[in-house]
């Protein structure tokens, strides 16, 4: 299970960096510095994320599900200023990096594999 979750961590890492080459407006200044957001998404994703989609249900189920973009962008937006050399200028590139992680990282967990 450990090696499952460093594998996911190294993958997010790698897939951040990718994306913050192809993004202007996302900047990850080393390797250190994905990894470290690799492990503050995955923490953030698993904790507070729940909790901000149960609070904001109302709205979610109102606005079909698109209010789940606002939170990725809140959870993006949080972990740059948690994660120092991790930088996102502006709601847009936020949301960008969020969907291009997201697809990659689906991308890679289906070349990898997914065992249990």
């Amino acid at each position: 299970m450990l090696s499952r979750f460093l594998t996911k961590v190294l993958f997010t890492a790698i897939a951040s960096l990718f994306i913050s080459y192809l993004l202007k407006g996302v900047y990850i200044d080393s390797i250190r510095t994905a990894l470290i957001l690799a492990i503050v998404l995955a923490l953030l994703n698993n904790f507070i994320k729940p909790l901000l989609i149960i609070l904001t249900l109302p709205i979610t189920l109102v606005t079909l599900g698109l209010f789940l973009l606002v939170i990725n962008i809140l959870i993006i937006k949080w972990a740059s200023s948690l994660v120092a050399g991790f930088r996102v200028d502006g709601w847009w590139s936020a949301l960008l990096f969020s969907l291009l992680l997201s697809f990659l990282t689906s991308v890679i967990e289906r070349v990898v594999g997914n065992k249990k």
